[in-house]
């Protein structure tokens, strides 16, 4: 018999909470498109696959911490140069407006609440179910 602390490890909830993240920049990315054209489109799916590499390297670093395979803190470093220098370029050079891809950067934010909403209503159903017995 699995248990709830089995159900609710952090692999599933960042599965899940990938899935969502991918949910919520699609649905992001069609009202952006719809409200503001393609180029709001274009700049909240920067901004959102932007945060989904940042979430994946995230949970790495986590999973290093908890006894995974070791990252350095240069290529850490490296990763947030990478992040930063893409947004300068798109904030200065670029076409693409600035507040769209820092909407799209908040999508994780949205994602985690969703998991939370999520996990509450799920281990209040599952002590609920488990007082009947």
């Amino acid at each position: 018999m699995t248990t709830m602390a089995d159900e609710l490890d952090f692999d599933r909830a960042s599965r899940r909470i990938e899935r969502i993240l991918v949910s919520v920049a699609v649905a992001g990315t069609a009202m952006a498109g719809a409200m503001g054209g393609w180029k709001w489109a274009v700049g909240f799916l920067l901004g959102a696959a932007a945060a989904w590499f940042n979430f994946r390297w995230l949970k790495r670093l986590v999973r290093a911490l908890g006894g995974g395979p070791a990252h350095s803190s240069f290529r850490l470093a490296l990763r947030y140069f990478l992040l930063g220098g893409c947004a300068y370029v798109i904030v200065r050079f670029s076409w693409i407006p600035a507040l769209a891809v820092i909407a799209g950067l908040f999508v994780p934010i949205a994602a985690i609440f969703i998991e939370i909403l999520f996990e509450l209503v799920y281990a209040r159903k599952r002590t609920l179910d488990h007082q009947d017995l």
